[in-house]
Protein backbone atom coordinates (compact mmCIF):
# COMPACT_ATOMS: atom_id res chain seq x y z
CA UNK A 1 0.00 0.00 0.00
CA UNK A 2 1.54 3.42 -1.08
CA UNK A 3 2.13 5.64 2.02
CA UNK A 4 0.90 9.19 2.23
CA UNK A 5 2.08 12.37 4.53
CA UNK A 6 1.74 15.49 4.11
CA UNK A 7 1.69 16.29 0.16
CA UNK A 8 0.78 19.05 -2.19
CA UNK A 9 -1.81 19.32 -4.53
CA UNK A 10 1.27 18.43 -7.40
CA UNK A 11 2.12 14.61 -5.08
CA UNK A 12 -1.49 13.69 -4.36
CA UNK A 13 -2.06 14.10 -8.00
CA UNK A 14 0.83 11.54 -8.45
CA UNK A 15 -0.21 9.20 -6.09
CA UNK A 16 -3.85 8.76 -7.60
CA UNK A 17 -2.41 8.49 -10.88
CA UNK A 18 -0.02 5.78 -10.16
CA UNK A 19 -2.78 3.87 -7.93
CA UNK A 20 -5.27 4.05 -9.98
CA UNK A 21 -2.65 2.93 -13.56
CA UNK A 22 -1.01 -0.27 -11.59
CA UNK A 23 -4.19 -0.74 -9.07
CA UNK A 24 -2.67 -0.18 -5.48
CA UNK A 25 -3.88 1.72 -2.86
CA UNK A 26 -3.42 4.02 -0.43
CA UNK A 27 -4.94 5.26 3.02
CA UNK A 28 -7.31 7.99 2.49
CA UNK A 29 -5.70 11.75 2.29
CA UNK A 30 -7.65 13.00 4.85
CA UNK A 31 -6.86 10.57 7.20
CA UNK A 32 -3.09 11.95 7.44
CA UNK A 33 -4.76 15.53 6.94
CA UNK A 34 -7.47 16.90 7.97
CA UNK A 35 -7.63 19.83 6.19
CA UNK A 36 -7.44 18.55 2.82
CA UNK A 37 -11.38 19.70 1.68
CA UNK A 38 -13.61 19.57 -1.35
CA UNK A 39 -11.95 22.54 -2.77
CA UNK A 40 -8.61 20.94 -2.55
CA UNK A 41 -10.00 17.89 -4.31
CA UNK A 42 -11.02 19.48 -7.17
CA UNK A 43 -7.39 20.90 -7.40
CA UNK A 44 -6.15 17.93 -7.37
CA UNK A 45 -8.39 16.78 -9.88
CA UNK A 46 -8.04 19.94 -12.35
CA UNK A 47 -3.97 18.80 -12.32
CA UNK A 48 -5.01 14.81 -13.00
CA UNK A 49 -7.44 16.00 -15.79
CA UNK A 50 -4.30 17.92 -17.37
CA UNK A 51 -2.11 15.34 -16.80
CA UNK A 52 -4.37 12.99 -18.52
CA UNK A 53 -5.03 14.98 -21.37
CA UNK A 54 -1.32 15.77 -22.09
CA UNK A 55 -1.19 11.62 -22.23
CA UNK A 56 -3.89 11.73 -25.29
CA UNK A 57 -6.98 11.27 -23.07
CA UNK A 58 -9.86 13.12 -24.42
CA UNK A 59 -12.88 14.15 -22.64
CA UNK A 60 -15.87 13.28 -23.65
CA UNK A 61 -18.59 14.15 -20.21
CA UNK A 62 -19.39 14.09 -16.49
CA UNK A 63 -19.99 11.42 -13.93
CA UNK A 64 -21.70 12.68 -11.01
CA UNK A 65 -20.94 10.94 -8.21
CA UNK A 66 -23.15 10.30 -4.82
CA UNK A 67 -26.38 11.67 -5.83
CA UNK A 68 -28.31 8.61 -4.12
CA UNK A 69 -28.86 9.77 -0.86
CA UNK A 70 -30.02 6.84 0.78
CA UNK A 71 -26.10 5.29 0.53
CA UNK A 72 -24.66 9.09 1.89
CA UNK A 73 -24.35 7.72 5.56
CA UNK A 74 -22.99 4.07 4.51
CA UNK A 75 -20.17 5.47 3.27
CA UNK A 76 -19.86 8.84 4.93
CA UNK A 77 -20.18 10.83 1.89
CA UNK A 78 -22.89 13.43 2.46
CA UNK A 79 -22.94 15.48 -1.07
CA UNK A 80 -22.75 14.80 -4.96
CA UNK A 81 -19.49 15.26 -6.73
CA UNK A 82 -18.29 15.23 -10.47
CA UNK A 83 -15.04 13.72 -12.50
CA UNK A 84 -14.50 13.44 -16.39
CA UNK A 85 -15.71 10.85 -18.64
CA UNK A 86 -13.27 9.79 -20.72
CA UNK A 87 -13.35 8.56 -24.48
CA UNK A 88 -10.89 5.58 -23.09
CA UNK A 89 -13.45 4.90 -20.41
CA UNK A 90 -17.09 4.62 -22.16
CA UNK A 91 -18.21 1.64 -24.25
CA UNK A 92 -21.25 1.09 -26.40
CA UNK A 93 -23.34 -1.94 -25.61
CA UNK A 94 -24.46 -3.71 -28.75
CA UNK A 95 -28.35 -5.29 -28.78
CA UNK A 96 -28.38 -4.36 -24.94
CA UNK A 97 -25.31 -6.37 -24.03
CA UNK A 98 -22.05 -5.93 -23.46
CA UNK A 99 -18.09 -7.86 -21.77
CA UNK A 100 -15.65 -5.92 -20.03
CA UNK A 101 -12.41 -7.31 -18.52
CA UNK A 102 -11.75 -5.84 -15.25
CA UNK A 103 -8.15 -6.41 -14.98
CA UNK A 104 -7.07 -2.91 -13.91
CA UNK A 105 -9.64 -1.45 -11.54
CA UNK A 106 -9.22 -1.57 -7.78
CA UNK A 107 -11.96 -3.16 -6.00
CA UNK A 108 -14.34 -2.35 -8.27
CA UNK A 109 -17.95 -1.87 -8.15
CA UNK A 110 -21.41 -1.54 -10.57
CA UNK A 111 -23.22 1.24 -10.77
CA UNK A 112 -26.89 0.95 -12.64
CA UNK A 113 -27.55 4.55 -13.80
CA UNK A 114 -29.25 7.02 -15.92
CA UNK A 115 -27.63 8.77 -18.58
CA UNK A 116 -27.77 11.97 -20.88
CA UNK A 117 -26.24 13.50 -24.02
CA UNK A 118 -26.54 16.92 -24.31
CA UNK A 119 -28.26 18.93 -27.08
CA UNK A 120 -27.59 22.26 -25.52
CA UNK A 121 -25.91 23.45 -22.04
CA UNK A 122 -28.57 22.95 -19.65
CA UNK A 123 -29.67 25.86 -17.04
CA UNK A 124 -29.09 25.67 -13.96
CA UNK A 125 -33.26 25.57 -13.04
CA UNK A 126 -35.36 22.74 -11.30
CA UNK A 127 -38.03 22.47 -13.93
CA UNK A 128 -37.08 18.93 -15.36
CA UNK A 129 -38.81 19.80 -18.80
CA UNK A 130 -37.03 22.82 -19.02
CA UNK A 131 -34.00 20.75 -18.36
CA UNK A 132 -35.15 17.61 -20.83
CA UNK A 133 -35.70 20.25 -23.71
CA UNK A 134 -31.16 20.31 -22.85
CA UNK A 135 -30.83 16.48 -23.68
CA UNK A 136 -30.81 15.14 -27.31
CA UNK A 137 -31.29 11.50 -25.88
CA UNK A 138 -31.33 9.40 -22.49
CA UNK A 139 -30.12 5.70 -21.98
CA UNK A 140 -29.59 3.33 -19.72
CA UNK A 141 -25.85 2.96 -18.33
CA UNK A 142 -23.59 0.74 -15.94
CA UNK A 143 -21.32 3.04 -14.23
CA UNK A 144 -18.07 0.61 -12.97
CA UNK A 145 -16.47 2.90 -10.12
CA UNK A 146 -13.54 1.49 -8.16
CA UNK A 147 -11.71 2.96 -5.20
CA UNK A 148 -8.03 3.23 -4.42
CA UNK A 149 -8.83 3.54 -0.38
CA UNK A 150 -8.90 0.31 1.46
CA UNK A 151 -12.24 -0.90 1.81
CA UNK A 152 -13.89 1.64 0.50
CA UNK A 153 -13.12 3.93 3.33
CA UNK A 154 -13.33 7.73 2.64
CA UNK A 155 -14.44 11.33 2.81
CA UNK A 156 -16.04 13.48 0.38
CA UNK A 157 -12.65 15.06 -0.90
CA UNK A 158 -10.19 11.24 -0.70
CA UNK A 159 -13.09 10.37 -3.14
CA UNK A 160 -13.56 13.81 -5.21
CA UNK A 161 -9.67 14.03 -5.80
CA UNK A 162 -9.67 10.25 -6.95
CA UNK A 163 -11.36 11.46 -10.08
CA UNK A 164 -14.87 10.46 -8.34
CA UNK A 165 -13.82 6.77 -8.34
CA UNK A 166 -14.60 6.70 -12.27
CA UNK A 167 -13.43 3.44 -13.92
CA UNK A 168 -15.62 2.96 -16.80
CA UNK A 169 -19.44 3.47 -18.09
CA UNK A 170 -20.98 1.44 -20.40
CA UNK A 171 -24.07 3.15 -21.98
CA UNK A 172 -27.41 1.11 -23.68
CA UNK A 173 -29.65 1.65 -26.32
CA UNK A 174 -30.53 5.62 -26.43
CA UNK A 175 -34.04 7.31 -26.59
CA UNK A 176 -34.18 10.21 -28.54
CA UNK A 177 -36.18 13.15 -26.27
CA UNK A 178 -38.99 15.01 -28.07
CA UNK A 179 -41.80 17.00 -27.60
CA UNK A 180 -43.87 14.06 -27.63
CA UNK A 181 -41.95 12.18 -25.12
CA UNK A 182 -40.51 15.20 -23.10
CA UNK A 183 -43.24 15.37 -20.02
CA UNK A 184 -43.28 11.72 -19.95
CA UNK A 185 -39.93 11.29 -19.42
CA UNK A 186 -39.92 14.09 -16.60
CA UNK A 187 -42.63 12.56 -14.59
CA UNK A 188 -41.21 8.72 -14.80
CA UNK A 189 -37.83 10.09 -14.15
CA UNK A 190 -38.68 10.28 -10.17
CA UNK A 191 -40.82 7.48 -9.69
CA UNK A 192 -39.99 4.27 -11.98
CA UNK A 193 -38.06 1.69 -10.09
CA UNK A 194 -35.06 -0.44 -11.61
CA UNK A 195 -34.39 -4.01 -10.69
CA UNK A 196 -30.56 -4.92 -10.35
CA UNK A 197 -29.85 -8.74 -10.83
CA UNK A 198 -26.51 -10.93 -10.84
CA UNK A 199 -26.54 -14.31 -12.66
CA UNK A 200 -30.36 -14.35 -12.88
CA UNK A 201 -30.93 -13.55 -8.95
CA UNK A 202 -32.17 -9.98 -7.79
CA UNK A 203 -29.56 -7.78 -6.01
CA UNK A 204 -31.78 -4.52 -5.08
CA UNK A 205 -34.40 -2.59 -6.19
CA UNK A 206 -34.15 1.20 -6.62
CA UNK A 207 -36.31 4.23 -7.41
CA UNK A 208 -35.64 7.44 -9.54
CA UNK A 209 -36.05 9.64 -7.27
CA UNK A 210 -33.26 7.85 -4.86
CA UNK A 211 -31.13 9.90 -6.85
CA UNK A 212 -31.71 13.79 -5.54
CA UNK A 213 -35.40 13.33 -6.11
CA UNK A 214 -35.05 12.39 -10.07
CA UNK A 215 -32.14 11.93 -11.78
CA UNK A 216 -32.50 15.58 -14.24
CA UNK A 217 -32.40 16.98 -10.37
CA UNK A 218 -28.13 15.90 -10.69
CA UNK A 219 -28.21 17.26 -14.36
CA UNK A 220 -28.75 20.43 -12.79
CA UNK A 221 -26.73 20.37 -9.34
CA UNK A 222 -24.03 19.80 -11.49
CA UNK A 223 -24.32 22.59 -13.82
CA UNK A 224 -24.53 25.19 -10.31
CA UNK A 225 -21.34 23.37 -9.27
CA UNK A 226 -19.42 23.98 -12.47
CA UNK A 227 -20.68 27.73 -11.91
CA UNK A 228 -18.62 27.80 -8.83
CA UNK A 229 -15.55 26.25 -10.56
CA UNK A 230 -14.32 28.30 -13.51
CA UNK A 231 -11.18 26.10 -13.93
CA UNK A 232 -12.83 23.93 -15.60
CA UNK A 233 -15.14 23.67 -18.58
CA UNK A 234 -18.85 23.98 -18.49
CA UNK A 235 -21.17 21.79 -20.08
CA UNK A 236 -21.32 22.03 -23.80
CA UNK A 237 -23.66 19.89 -26.50
CA UNK A 238 -22.69 16.50 -27.64
CA UNK A 239 -21.65 15.35 -23.75
CA UNK A 240 -22.24 12.66 -22.25
CA UNK A 241 -23.90 12.84 -18.33
CA UNK A 242 -24.07 9.69 -15.88
CA UNK A 243 -26.24 11.15 -13.30
CA UNK A 244 -25.37 8.44 -10.04
CA UNK A 245 -26.31 5.09 -8.79
CA UNK A 246 -30.10 4.37 -8.55
CA UNK A 247 -29.19 1.49 -5.79
CA UNK A 248 -26.16 0.93 -3.84
CA UNK A 249 -22.32 -0.13 -5.83
CA UNK A 250 -21.88 -3.74 -5.75
CA UNK A 251 -18.66 -5.55 -5.75
CA UNK A 252 -18.10 -7.32 -9.10
CA UNK A 253 -15.87 -10.30 -9.83
CA UNK A 254 -14.93 -11.76 -13.23
CA UNK A 255 -17.56 -14.21 -14.21
CA UNK A 256 -20.48 -12.39 -13.20
CA UNK A 257 -23.59 -10.90 -15.43
CA UNK A 258 -25.26 -8.32 -14.27
CA UNK A 259 -28.47 -6.71 -15.79
CA UNK A 260 -30.84 -4.04 -14.85
CA UNK A 261 -34.32 -3.49 -15.65
CA UNK A 262 -35.61 0.36 -15.90
CA UNK A 263 -39.41 -1.00 -15.81
CA UNK A 264 -41.87 2.24 -16.58
CA UNK A 265 -39.31 4.01 -17.82
CA UNK A 266 -39.42 2.70 -20.77
CA UNK A 267 -35.48 2.37 -21.44
CA UNK A 268 -33.86 -1.19 -22.87
CA UNK A 269 -32.29 -3.01 -19.70
CA UNK A 270 -28.40 -3.65 -19.83
CA UNK A 271 -26.28 -6.85 -19.60
CA UNK A 272 -22.90 -6.59 -18.72
CA UNK A 273 -20.56 -9.92 -18.19
CA UNK A 274 -17.37 -9.44 -16.93
CA UNK A 275 -13.92 -10.94 -17.74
Amino acid sequence: MTQVGDPSASEIATLLIDCQDRTRTLPPITRSDPSFDVARAYEVLALINARREAQGWSSVGRKIGFTNRTIWERYGVYQPMWAPVWSTSVRFAVNGRAKLPLGGFVQPRIEPEVVFKLAAPPPAIDDADQLLQAIDWIAPGFEVVHSVFPDWKFAAPDCTAASGLHGALVVGAPIAVTTRNRSAFAAKLPVFELALTRNGALVERGVGSNVLGSPVNALAHLVRVLAGQPQFPSLSPGEIVTTGTITDAWPIAPGETWTSDYGTLGLEGLTLEFA
